[in-house]
């Protein structure tokens, strides 16, 4: 994992120096473009974000701004960068994941089932988080009282407009009960949707095309100090396309103010793992940046 001196500041190399990041804080939307950052506030979270034109909107707006010093703003201050929107999410597909919930459901007779969806035409989406149930940077995640399996899971999620424009990513964790969805499958949305079960940021990163293929999704698990999972994978390992999941979810839906969809995962801690309380996870996809949580119980 990567260590920076400004947290406005990752990946500001040649490499995504025309790419921007948006900042949803709680002194305001900050934009941090070629290095600079820029405070929104004329425009609230929605109204800013929800478009398909959002990188050249952005560009045009910020071009007349003076620029702001980033000391003016510490990553405590940062939100998770959503308003309105939900938070969807597809799962199985990676051949990884296909093989973990076949795993899990050996007992209940439906690892068929998760066979049969990772070569379906019609992909696996359902619901996972509001708003005001989802975390954000450097807040807490939670796990189930009612499971002895819990797992994060990091995915690549993307941001559509309400047009179903894929015109952002940001770096998702889908906390997971296993023990529950593993039981039954028809118990997927307990082990899925739960107060704090998501968390999306550090930004809404809007880059001028498309992310590339060979993004790498890193993740570590501290426990007292130690770690005690970590690996990475590269997005290029999904059996979907991006657009193909999008448009599957706008087919009968509807997202007046655009939605995030979660892309599923493939780094999956051994059988014999579970999250505690106290442990403290990280996810960092270039050039999104790096988002961490510690994780707790509900009270």
């Amino acid at each position: 994992m990567h260590n920076y001196a400004s947290p406005f500041l990752f990946y500001s190399d040649k490499k995504y120096i025309w790419n921007m990041k948006i900042y949803r804080t709680t002194k305001g939307i900050v934009i941090n473009h070629q290095g600079d950052l820029y405070k929104v506030e004329d425009l609230d979270w929605d109204s800013l974000v929800n478009r398909d034109d959002l990188y050249s909107f952005v560009s045009s707006k910020i071009a007349g701004m003076a620029p702001f010093s980033a000391s003016e703003f510490l990553e405590n201050d940062w939100r998770a960068p959503i308003h309105h929107q939900e938070i969807w999410a597809a799962g199985v597909t990676y051949l990884r994941s296909r093989e973990a919930r076949m795993e899990e459901s050996k007992t209940s007779g439906a690892a068929d089932f998760y066979a049969k969806v990772y070569e379906a035409d019609r992909p696996e989406l359902f619901f996972k988080s509001t708003a005001e149930r989802c975390a954000g940077p450097n807040e807490i995640v939670h796990i189930r009282r009612d499971s002895h399996w819990n797992v994060p899971e990091p995915e690549l999620t993307l941001f559509a407009s309400s047009s179903g424009k894929i015109v952002g990513y940001t770096i998702g964790n889908d906390m997971s009960s296993r023990d529950i969805e593993g039981e039954n499958p028809l118990y997927l949305p307990q082990a899925k949707s739960y107060d704090f079960s998501a968390a999306i940021g550090p930004c809404l990163y809007v880059p001028q095309s498309p992310i590339a293929s060979d993004t790498v999704i890193k993740m570590n698990i501290e426990r007292a100090g130690v770690i005690a999972f970590e690996g990475q994978i590269s997005i290029d390992r999904m059996k979907r396309k991006h657009q193909e999941l999008v448009d599957f979810l706008f087919r009968e839906m509807s997202f007046p103010k655009g939605v995030y969809l979660m892309t599923g995962t493939c780094l999956v801690p051994d059988n014999d793992f579970t999250l505690l309380v106290g442990d403290m996870v990280t996810i960092e996809i270039e050039p999104i940046g790096i988002l961490k949580n510690t994780v707790g119980v509900k009270k």
